[in-house]
């Protein structure tokens, strides 16, 4: 049997987030003896993701972190790709994937795959001026052009690419089965979690401005002056968390707001939940909008998250520019929708997994024989 086709998956921060979470959800359900991934993560990586990888057979490299020193993080990558000959290189840092790029592409290797999972918000200041700067050379270091959405695609090569067809949308696909409703799960969480008797507001995201955490505790104090019983459930981590502790704090919520910081079983903590909310500024797809509404959770998201989100009819879409007051008066709305508990939760197979992990191997294996063919 010929070996496996090894493809140098891009990284950079491995947090728990959901980047990181897309690849996860593909490299498991690949047929490993087709294709193997391996990683690039910068130092410090979260110690679950790297036992992972690494007990499905991935090599996982560890580099300095392009935030300390972009130069030697560049050197590193370009190091271990001419030491491992890789031949494919798969870029998911946006529009940093300038740098890995680069040295993919003095490196000589053959297929080098830009992922777009983002887009931009100028609320985020220099961070989007940043993206916006580094755009167009992720493109130039790059041969192949991929996008979570449509929406992702056009921001980050263009409606013209589109329209010529030059850019593959691979949708953040899940295992639909892992994230269905159970009773029995939400009855056990709920006790554990002390929230027998609430009502619970969940929200999945990394502490950055994108998330906008600021707007949503301003959302759930105004829930909490009608809903006595509310409480806020939220997970994850960053480096704006300290900034809304002292928030939730000044708001005097402590006893109200839940934070749960990283965990490893997300898909079981929807079940906990009563509604779904992320305000978020922007959204390259917002794959833990999928996941709610495949719980069948209702589901409460700002206008910045692309319309293909919507996998069913309990999502509902809220303009940014409406006040904290009408954003709860939202929630406490589609709280009266029956939670969806039947099979038909998602109308179809794109973000089905075990669809999608099939139509990536033929795309990664096309990609292989064109170099073959060389």
């Amino acid at each position: 049997m010929s070996k496996p086709i090894r493809v140098l998956q891009i990284i950079g921060l491995a947090c728990g987030g959901g980047v990181e979470a897309v690849i996860m959800n593909y490299y498991r359900h690949i047929d490993k003896n087709k294709i193997q991934f391996d990683f690039v993560v910068h130092k410090g990586a979260v110690k679950s993701f790297v036992d992972e990888a690494k007990s499905m057979g991935a090599k996982v490299y560890e580099v300095t972190p392009y935030t300390e020193n972009i130069f030697k993080f560049t050197c590193e990558i370009y190091r271990i790709i001419k030491k491992e000959r890789y031949q494919i290189v798969h870029s998911n840092m946006n529009s940093l994937s300038a740098f890995p790029l680069f040295a993919a592409y003095i490196a000589g290797v053959e297929v080098r795959i830009l992922h777009n999972h983002t887009t931009d918000n100028k609320a985020e200041g220099l961070r989007t001026w940043v993206k916006r700067l580094l755009r167009p050379f992720a493109k130039i270091f790059a041969n192949q052009y991929w996008a979570c959405s449509n929406l992702a695609a056009e921001w980050m090569y263009g409606k013209k690419a589109i329209a010529n067809n030059k850019v593959t949308i691979i949708n953040n696909a899940i295992d639909l089965e892992q994230f269905k409703f159970n009773e029995q799960v939400r009855i056990r969480l709920r006790k554990e979690l002390g929230l027998e008797n609430c009502f619970v507001v969940g929200h999945v995201g990394r502490f950055m401005q994108q998330k906008n955490h600021c707007f949503l505790i301003d959302v759930f104090n105004k829930l909490v002056q009608q809903k006595q019983d509310a409480r806020l459930l939220l997970i994850g981590d960053g480096p704006l968390k300290n900034e809304i502790e002292e928030r939730v704090k000044k708001l005097e919520l402590t006893e109200k707001v839940v934070f749960l910081g990283v965990r490893t079983d997300v898909a079981s903590l929807y079940n906990v939940m009563d509604v779904f909310v992320l305000p978020s500024l922007y959204e390259g797809l917002g794959m833990v909008v999928v996941e709610a509404q495949v719980n069948g959770l209702p589901v409460l998201v700002s206008e910045a998250v692309p319309n293909e989100a919507k996998v069913n009819c309990n999502i509902n879409f809220c303009n940014l520019n409406k006040p904290p007051a009408y954003w709860r008066n939202s929630i406490i709305q589609i709280s009266k929708k029956e939670r969806f508990k039947s099979s038909m939760i998602v109308d179809n197979n794109n973000f089905d997994i075990r669809y999608e992990s099939k139509n990536i191997e033929k795309i990664y294996l096309k990609l292989n024989y064109f170099i073959a063919e060389e």
